[in-house]
């Protein structure tokens, strides 16, 4: 079985692609066609992006859809605290929860993940993250290397690992010296969150096969994901592991390819020329994977399309990753089919505006996909591995 989750937004959302200005949510001044919040009569109407960000979940629960990716960047809600509140809003939806190893005591995620799990009957996940430098990293007070980060992830989930359970667990490692660490018997006997990891260095991927249930990945041409599962397959043998394998992808699918393809040349009337520059600087090594797969000189919407159905552009048009699957709804499931046959066994997909993406996706492509899936109304919570 594969599963699929959707995406949650936890910074607000754009009205489409083609309108790059965020209306949902507070995270923005209010304008005309705000929601959540949004004035009646000149008063504020009682409803926050909270209640909207409940509304994506239910809907996306409705469709199909075994849970939702709750994003964690500086400038959103914490995913931790969003889902112990949208737990109850929903029945077997699970909740994968982004966050970043270093800014957490091990020891205290291990207890507040626990109570999620004890909360929810076991359906939290997690999205483990380990940064990819730059400002939003020295945001949060971070200036160790990228290889260190991913060695202290590494330490980071060998001691969350160690002190779930009741049997006293000490380490004095590199970043964490704990001793006696456990938990109370009702919080020990809950199961520890599946893991998504993801990161597309050597070190990423050397953590990856210690310790991830899924190895994620932004979707690339899928030659070079061949390549990509290969390398995390081959490190993933010498610690005695076989990792899965997920994709986060953006989707806009249509009932036609030209429906599709109108969309996004819509909104690329508010693209900066500047931003079609793809020799920017950084350290994320899935961040500089991505700008290599554009060749040449970008001119419009179509110069970023690297194969059939695979567009390198969506971050223009809004925040987040660069490739998605653009076409008819015909198109974009079988290209969902070949990626299940290349290894695929989850995916986490997204698209603007969430909450009637979540509606659309769910009642047009997912039914056309080939491959057994999960459905959130029809199966129970698993325990984690």
């Amino acid at each position: 079985m594969v599963d699929i989750y959707w995406r949650i937004g936890t910074h607000g959302d754009q009205p489409s692609l083609r309108h790059p200005a965020a209306s949902r949510g507070d995270w923005t001044p209010r304008r005309h066609g705000s929601i959540t919040p949004a004035l009646r009569g000149g008063r504020d109407d009682g409803y926050t992006y909270l209640d909207h960000m409940a509304d994506v979940a239910k809907a996306a629960e409705a469709a199909g859809f075994v849970g939702g990716l709750l994003p964690s960047f500086p400038f959103t809600d914490d995913p931790f605290a969003a889902t112990a509140a949208l737990v109850r809003e929903t029945r077997t939806f699970r909740f994968m929860v982004a966050y970043q190893p270093g800014f957490l005591d091990p020891v205290h995620a291990a207890r507040l993940s626990a109570t999620l799990q004890r909360v929810s009957d076991g359906r939290l996940v997690y999205n483990v993250i380990t940064g990819g430098g730059g400002p939003a990293q020295l945001w949060w007070g971070d200036t160790v290397g990228h290889d260190d980060r991913y060695a202290r992830t590494a330490e980071f989930l060998d001691v969350l690992k160690g002190a779930w359970g009741t049997t006293p667990y000490d380490l004095a490692g590199r970043f964490f010296d704990v001793r006696g660490a456990h938990l109370p018997p009702a919080l020990a006997t809950q199961p520890v969150p599946e893991i998504y990891f993801s990161g597309s260095s050597a070190a990423a991927i050397e953590t990856a096969g210690r310790h991830a249930d899924y190895y994620l990945s932004w979707l690339e041409p899928f030659a070079a994901l061949r390549d990509k599962f290969a390398q995390v397959r081959e490190e993933s043998a010498r610690h005695g592991t076989r990792p899965r394998f997920a994709l986060r992808i953006e989707i806009l699918a249509r009932a036609t390819e030209r429906e599709a393809w109108a969309e996004i040349e819509r909104g690329w009337r508010h693209v900066d020329p500047a931003s079609l520059d793809f020799s920017a600087a950084g350290d994320s090594v899935g961040a500089a994977r991505s700008r290599a797969f554009v060749k040449g000189p970008v001119h419009g919407p179509r110069d970023l399309e690297v194969e059939p159905q695979v567009w390198g552009g969506f971050h223009l048009l809004r925040g987040g990753p660069a490739f998605g699957l653009v076409g008819s709804y015909d198109q974009v499931a079988a290209r969902l089919d070949e990626l299940v046959d290349l290894g695929v066994d989850s995916f986490i997909l997204a698209g603007v505006p969430h909450l009637e993406e979540a509606y659309r996706v769910g009642s047009e492509v997912l039914p056309r996909v080939s491959f057994p899936r999960t459905n959130s109304l029809t199966t129970t919570v698993r325990s984690a591995s």
